[in-house]
């Protein structure tokens, strides 16, 4: 079988990099995707999620941010704000922050950036999503 290469970068660089993958799942704007060696290229956009990285020795599951991916027929590089493999995610300071993004959005005050804090809790959530996935 072959087998390609896929790539995580944020704005600090490369976080992910895997080679010999059989299939890689996206969640994109227009819905799951999987992505095998020699998928047509392509360029998307991906939801707040997860990816799911079949490879030759195991499965891994990475929480990212909403950002963008391109697809070529050897290699998928994914362009985030900010991944985190789902055994590296810190679960209480995933809880805290999305205690934190609650307490803002139920804050009545003036100052609170509404749109940030949805942002937050969406990411807190997506954290904690994706590390329950290694259960």
């Amino acid at each position: 079988m072959n087998t390609m290469n896929v790539n995580i970068v944020t704005p600090n660089g490369s976080v992910y990099n895997q080679d010999n993958v059989e299939i890689t799942v996206l969640q994109t704007v227009g819905g799951d995707m999987g992505v095998m060696y020699g998928h047509i290229p392509t360029v998307t956009a991906i939801h707040t999620g997860y990816v799911k990285v079949h490879y030759t020795d195991g499965i891994d599951y990475i929480a990212v941010s909403d950002g963008f991916v391109e697809i070529r027929q050897e290699k998928t590089s994914i362009i985030v704000q900010t991944a985190e493999k789902a055994e590296d995610i810190d679960v209480r300071r995933a809880e805290s922050a999305k205690e934190r993004a609650e307490s803002h959005l139920n804050n009545n005050d003036e100052d609170t950036d509404i749109n940030r804090a949805k942002r937050a809790l969406e990411r807190a959530e997506n954290r904690l999503k994706v590390s329950d996935l290694l259960k």
